[in-house]
């Protein structure tokens, strides 16, 4: 019994070492709709690879210039026909990803000023940064890993 007890304790040790902290900002600047909710999809099965594996993971997703109308309850208003259902799947997959208690999901106040998006007119979960270049720089010094959707 001592052995098994012994051997558990082993394996938590283990994994507990080989566990790792992944801590990720993913910045988006990007006006392709497409190409938006493809990364979208991309960062949260990427977090879902991490968790799976048992690694912690902390995810701040930074949006401005043309991206910034995917926070947007009323998308539609400001970007082209053409991007609405592409958009409206970005959402689909953002809204999945601000779910989770370890992602967190900022807005540039200047890019939503320049693109003609209210605050109110925000999803829930938006926080609004001043500038989000101000957010990426402090995430960084914090050790974030920079991941930029051009």
């Amino acid at each position: 019994m001592k052995f098994f007890k012994m051997l558990a304790f082993v394996t938590v040790a283990v994994t507990a070492l080989q566990a790792k902290e992944y801590k990720a900002l993913f910045d988006c600047s990007s006006g392709n709709a497409a190409y938006i909710k493809s990364r979208m999809w991309l960062v949260d099965k990427t977090v879902d690879m991490m968790e799976k594996k048992g690694d912690t993971v902390s995810v701040v997703l930074t949006l401005h210039g043309k991206c910034v109308p995917v926070v947007s309850k009323a998308f539609d208003e400001v970007v082209d026909d053409k991007d609405i259902v592409n958009t409206r799947e970005a959402q689909k997959w953002l809204t999945a990803l601000s779910k989770r208690n370890n992602v967190k999901v900022i807005a540039c106040s200047m890019s939503l000023q320049s693109n003609d998006i209210e605050e109110e007119d925000l999803l829930p979960f938006v926080t609004v940064s001043d500038n989000s270049f101000i957010e990426t720089i402090m995430y960084q010094n914090e050790g974030y890993a920079f991941m930029a959707f051009k």
